[in-house]
């Protein structure tokens, strides 16, 4: 499966629009993240429980995104984008969303 950001796959040719994926997660902090964040606030640096945390959301997202393109068929997601909302305090959504597509190796041009 091939998942780009761009509208384009160099080398490949789209020979289908399967139509719009998108994969979710909404996940809640944990209370023990949350102090081990609020000492890191404290004294600066990365706040590597959240980071962590957001990282595991991007790929679980990714991963039913991907689970839906192949179920149309697809070989490729095209135009593949990530947003988040916040659902209540201390709960969010992260959305991964793109359009499946079936690509084929692009035909050579001949210059003449």
């Amino acid at each position: 499966m091939i998942i780009v950001t761009s509208e384009a796959i160099p080398g490949k040719e789209v020979q289908r629009v399967l139509g719009l994926v998108r994969g979710n997660t909404i996940r809640a902090r944990h209370v023990g993240r949350d102090i081990m964040a609020g000492l890191r606030t404290i004294v600066g640096g990365e706040i590597n429980e959240y980071t962590k945390l957001m990282a595991e959301s991007r790929e679980q997202a990714l991963d039913r995104m991907i689970s839906e393109a192949e179920s149309l068929g697809a070989n490729a997601v095209v135009n593949v984008r990530f947003t988040t909302s916040m659902l209540s305090r201390g709960c969010a959504e992260l959305l991964a969303y793109g359009t499946a597509v079936i690509v084929t190796e692009a035909e050579a041009k001949s210059g003449a």
